[in-house]
């Protein structure tokens, strides 16, 4: 049997922990007669599971015969690659040309007798939307790893225009914290201010303990150290899964670590490290040698303010690295984050 973990990034791996009760809650609300909400925004730190989860959603919303799912490419012009995409559909291409849709002065298919060409992509989407929409059928658009550039900003407020025109349109797009809070804080996109943001926390420890039990054949103990070394984040279930697979016959789970970690640095840590400022590594550096987590203790050996380490302290929650949910206290969320930073002293 090959190994059922996998290393790549938003590939669906053969053993993975589902969100069941947030992935419910974006395609029930989908899904009913009367959508509350037609935009979800998918964000967490890098190695969370965003895509796959986003994955997940779109499939299932594929199999329903009243769904179109399209996916686009967030550093391409949005427009016009949904346009391309709605008029290539096998099972609307057909009504499109029926209709007399000419878009050919778009650079999408030929033109009609007897119809007059239209001109503006927004104005091409529309009518596309309303074809759709007379077949009783709705769109979900997703786009993965969205930043606040151009095309992003200009696709999201065309897309406000469709929901105005109750078109039967839905939007699913993940991003880095921090990318979805400068997009939402656009003066013209404050709409998206407005749209749930599903923030992806920690799996579940009961439901990643039992993978590593079914996996492994290991009794609760054993799979419980190996749930403690990840946290519940997914990159670390699957990079540990991955390592203890492949090593099965020959190492320890402690012999395992030191690859265990160079892993999650080479992957991802390091990438988050070359994103933070000196006073971010400041309080980070503070915590890891002293293993403190009081917010006061801390602030006092930084010699921060109040008012200044609270600014850091929400820098470190939006980019995934501290949890905060605890009153007065501050932890790390990520797995071995404080062994990395300690190797970043040296």
């Amino acid at each position: 049997m090959n190994n059922p973990f996998t290393l790549s990034f938003g590939k669906k791996p053969l053993q993975y922990v589902s969100r069941i009760s947030q992935t419910n809650t974006i395609i029930e609300s989908f899904s009913a007669e009367e959508p509350s909400n037609q935009i979800y925004l998918i964000t967490g730190v890098r190695g969370s599971g965003k895509t796959v989860m986003m994955t997940s959603i779109a499939n299932d919303m594929r199999k329903k015969e009243e769904w179109i799912v399209v996916e686009l490419n967030p550093v391409r012009d949005l427009l016009q690659s949904l346009a391309a995409k709605l008029y290539s559909l096998p099972e609307m291409h057909t009504h499109f040309i029926q209709a007399k849709l000419d878009f050919s002065i778009l650079g999408l298919g030929v033109s009609v007798e007897n119809a007059a060409p239209v001109t503006d992509i927004e104005s091409a989407i529309e009518l596309m939307l309303a074809e759709i929409h007379g077949r009783n059928k709705r769109l979900l658009i997703t786009i993965d790893e969205v930043t606040n550039c151009e095309y992003v900003r200009v696709f999201a407020s065309s897309f406000q225009i469709f929901l105005r025109q109750e078109y039967p349109v839905f939007l699913l797009m993940t991003g880095l914290y921090d990318n979805v809070y400068n997009l939402q804080n656009e003066d013209a996109l404050t709409f998206l201010y407005r749209a749930p943001k599903m923030i992806l926390e920690p799996l579940n420890y009961t439901a990643v303990r039992k993978k590593y039990m079914d996996i492994f054949g290991l009794d609760m103990e054993a799979a419980g150290e190996m749930t403690g070394l990840t946290k519940g984040y997914p990159f670390a279930f699957q990079v540990l899964g991955y390592l203890c697979w492949e090593n099965r016959d020959s190492k320890t789970l402690e012999e395992i670590l030191p690859e265990y970690d160079q892993y999650l640095e080479e992957y991802v840590y390091d990438k988050i490290w070359s994103e933070l400022s000196d006073l971010d590594r400041k309080i980070l550096v503070e915590m890891s040698e002293s293993g403190e987590t009081r917010v006061k203790k801390i602030r006092e050996k930084t010699k921060m303010t109040s008012e200044l380490f609270s600014v850091y302290r929400e820098r470190l929650k939006r980019k995934g690295v501290l949890d905060t949910s605890k009153y007065g206290e501050v932890s790390f969320i990520l797995p071995r984050f404080a062994e990395f930073v300690m190797t970043r002293m040296i």
